[in-house]
């Protein structure tokens, strides 16, 4: 965020509307008047007078003020978004205008904890050399952020994507397998069709669904298992992990344990009834003409090293 040297005599909202909005910003990122003064070289009394000049033109209030903290209104989360868009579109002007449009400034990536390890994290490496004046900053969260209220540039996501206004870019597929670790399968059995999953511990996702059912293709005629187990976890590499310390069986995206099937602590199950469902990878943004550059390049760089990941190897 840019520093305010001004004194407080230059706040007011009417004389510089974008430097309203980023005191307001930096009150909501600071958590308090004062540390936004501080951030801002203002008083806190001048960071105040600029909200309230803000709150009184809208004719809404935007924060709710305790003595111990700040927080945002419907309204106010609605205008932090607008102000933070508005003030990346102007960093992005001034630093493409500064440096002749070659791609530059913060990006902020967010990004699964399996799909960084193993697909993103090592490209980021390729893609510094390629793009020096862009500093990458990455969150790894399984958390789904708010892509068009600022809180990342990009966001890989996985599966069926919500009704938005955000631009998609489709990255890849990742195919699902079932797995289960050697040493779990001597103990007690390897399914011979998919009905054979009713005695085993069969791991799950905890996302929220009516049941944990697992699809299969018998006979020419795809339908859903239901199947229960002891653990369940939100993401692909902990279930995997669970599986090849031999606990269950578990059904989980291919990228993710890719490593312990190469090694041989994991393996297929009932391959012969997968019915070669896929789930999409994509990344996230909010696009139009005014994208800017250091969003376009590193989508196109993801969107190529990916795809061609997809085609050579069986990550996906």
């Amino acid at each position: 965020m840019r520093k305010i040297f001004e004194s407080d005599a230059k706040v007011p909202l009417g004389a510089d509307r974008a430097r309203a909005l980023e005191v307001f910003a930096a009150v909501v990122s600071e958590g308090s008047f004062s540390a936004a003064g501080r951030l801002l070289d203002l008083t806190p009394s001048a960071v105040s007078r600029t909200v309230d000049r803000i709150e009184a033109r809208l004719g809404v209030r935007l924060l709710l003020r305790t003595t111990r903290a700040l927080s945002l209104t419907a309204e106010g989360q609605a205008y932090l978004g607008a102000a933070r868009r508005i003030l990346a579109d102007l960093d992005d002007a001034e630093q493409s205008i500064a440096d002749r449009g070659a791609p530059r400034g913060r990006l902020r990536v967010s990004v699964s904890h399996a799909h960084a390890r193993l697909t993103v994290v090592p490209l980021l490496g390729e893609f510094a050399r390629l793009y020096p004046h862009i500093l990458v900053d990455v969150g790894v969260s399984d958390r789904l952020v708010d892509v068009a209220a600022g809180e990342a540039d990009v966001a890989i996501r996985f599966g069926p994507l919500a009704d938005s206004s955000l631009t998609a870019r489709k990255l890849g597929e990742n195919r699902r397998v079932i797995v289960a670790a050697p040493g779990y399968l001597a103990l007690r059995g390897m399914p011979q069709v998919p009905e054979d999953l009713l005695e085993h511990n069969c791991l799950n996702f905890n996302f929220r669904r009516a049941e944990p059912v697992w699809p299969f293709r018998k006979d020419g005629r795809d339908y859903a298992l239901s199947v229960r187990g002891s653990i369940e976890a939100n993401n692909g590499e902990t279930l995997g992990q669970l599986a090849a310390d031999g606990v269950g069986i578990t059904r989980v995206g291919r990228f993710s344990v890719v490593e312990e099937i190469a090694s041989g602590r994991l393996v297929p199950v009932l391959e012969d009834y997968n019915p070669g469902d896929v789930e999409l990878v994509h990344a996230v943004f909010v696009g139009g003409t005014n994208m800017p550059a250091r969003v376009r390049v590193f989508v196109d760089f993801l969107s190529d090293r990916l795809n061609g990941q997809m085609n050579r190897s069986p990550h996906f």
